[in-house]
């Protein structure tokens, strides 16, 4: 029997640590400008080394200093105005390219990130490369309406028009689940006809909760009973004549429903077991109004200029003098100077990492406008295939730094709001050995070509294919059928059937 011991190894490895400030940058990073702000907000209150940054706003003297820190010229601040230069290189190591660097954080002098970015301007280097950690996995945060909709439009299969179109009206809606806004003022600004956005509002009604993005009280009820299975023409009758029911005039009611008195009772008791306000199921949180984080403007040049949303993004200033002055007065107190030193430690490494993360935003989504510059000019169908490991290889970034840079960062473009990460889309080769086609590009071709379809013209899915092979469309037939099936489009026999009953 072999005898026990014991014995003393050493064994060398390697992994990631990571450090507080590390963890704050990335989870800064994957912020939009709302959260951001509130969590700078936060940051405000529990340091008192920080403060805001007011000097340019409300109209004041652009070089008067803060009440703070009248007396002091070694201010550290970080403006969203002027957060980083775009030209400047990205310092490729997380650790490194937080060097305490002032004339970094100053910008004495040249064009700030959000001022107009040319292309030719990105700079190299990474940020937060390597790291998986995610602050927002522990997170116990209820989901708001908003994002209760937006993830069942995930799962629905739209093409990129339709697509945006119906998060567009998702973010309409109000806290109460209503969607109160002018269809044709929508149509007419999105670009498309009023039938088009009904057809759309018409797929987001079937949502959960039952009554959702109804346009009127009555709307709403009669989502729920249709939901129920139980709208008949009783019901609908009563639906209809709601003022009647509001006066009490039961008489009327039963004369417009064509029932008797017992009837009606059972009918307004099924009517007032429905919801009137089905958004309120998830709570008195407000729906936010999605905001831009970043612009994209056509230049004179026909080219495209990015600049930060600086009117969402905070500005903060670390007050050294404040600092001096308070670390001078507990010079004999070791838990204050502890205090200070934390709080100085602190404040830096925020100023440090918002001006990292505007130069990450602002070097992403410059190469995301490079990469999709068709779609900007001439709409979805020109849109190319993108993933994230070719935007992170053009800008030196780790995949995830760019995942969590996309991630609920919103841009403006002249065609309308779009998610960051809606310009990633799968490819499809092309016939002829060039440039791949966007699978997104290409649902949509089909979807245009039967939708010009006659009665005497409906393609078969083969046809199409040749159809899509002519234009240098490489597809098999199974995955036409595939997105056809996806974007709800009948089989050829029956939209034969169908346009010649409409037609």
């Amino acid at each position: 029997m072999a005898g026990l011991g014991q014995k003393l190894e050493v064994r060398q490895g390697q992994g990631l640590v990571m450090t507080p400030q590390l963890q704050q940058a990335i989870k800064l990073l994957q912020m939009n400008n709302l959260e951001l702000n509130e969590f700078v907000e936060a940051e405000l209150e529990r340091n008192p080394l920080l403060e805001r940054d007011e000097r340019s706003e409300a109209g004041g003297e652009e070089n008067e200093p803060p009440a703070k820190s009248a007396e002091s010229s070694e201010e550290l601040s970080f403006d969203g105005a002027q957060a980083a230069k775009a030209s400047e290189a990205l310092d490729a190591d997380s650790e490194t390219m937080y060097s305490d660097s002032r004339s970094d954080m100053a910008g004495s002098g040249s064009e700030s990130a959000a001022g107009p970015v040319d292309w030719s301007r990105a700079g190299k280097g990474g940020s937060f490369d390597g790291e998986d950690y995610d602050p927002g996995a522990n997170s116990s945060r209820a989901k708001t309406l908003s994002e209760h909709l937006h993830d069942q439009l995930s799962e629905l299969a739209l093409n990129p028009s339709d697509r945006m179109m119906a998060a567009h009206l998702i973010d309409l809606a109000d806290d109460d689940g209503y969607m109160r806004a002018d269809l044709a003022e929508t149509a007419q600004r999105l670009g498309v006809t009023v039938s088009e956005l009904e057809a759309i509002l018409d797929k987001l009604q079937t949502f959960e909760p039952a009554g959702i993005m109804a346009r009127t009280l009555q709307e709403c009820l009669a989502l729920q009973l249709r939901a129920a299975n139980s709208l008949d023409p009783f019901m609908a009758a009563l639906i209809d004549h709601l003022p009647l029911l509001a006066k009490h005039d039961y008489d009327g009611l039963q004369a417009a429903c064509g029932v008797d008195g017992e009837e009606l009772d059972e009918m307004v008791a099924e009517l007032r077991r429905l919801t009137p306000k089905p958004g309120l199921a998830y709570g008195s949180e407000s729906t936010r109004a999605i905001q831009a984080d970043v612009f994209v403007r056509e230049r004179p040049d026909m080219g495209w200029s990015i600049e930060l949303n600086t009117e969402t993004l905070p500005r903060v200033l670390i007050n050294n003098h404040y600092a001096a002055e308070i670390a001078g007065a507990a010079r004999k107190d070791a838990k204050a100077q502890e205090f200070i030193s934390e709080c100085s430690q602190s404040a830096s490494w925020l100023v440090k990492s918002l001006d990292q993360r505007a130069r990450t935003i602002l070097k992403v989504t410059s190469e995301i406008v490079r990469q999709q510059d068709a779609f900007f000019a001439k709409g979805v169908a020109w849109l190319r295939p993108l993933n994230l490991k070719t935007v992170a290889d053009a800008v030196s970034l780790h995949e995830s730094t760019v995942s969590r840079v996309t991630s609920n960062k919103y841009v403006a473009t002249p065609r309308g709001l779009f998610e960051l990460k809606y310009f990633f889309t799968s490819s499809i080769a092309s016939a002829d050995g060039g440039e791949a086609y966007s699978a997104e590009a290409v649902r949509y071709r089909i979807k245009a070509m039967i939708d010009h379809e006659t009665a005497d013209d409906v393609m078969s899915d083969d046809k199409i294919v040749d159809r899509l092979l002519a234009d240098g469309i490489e597809i098999a037939r199974r995955t036409v059928a595939k997105y056809r099936e996806a974007m709800n489009i009948p089989s050829s026999v029956q939209r034969r059937r169908i346009l010649k009953r409409t037609g």
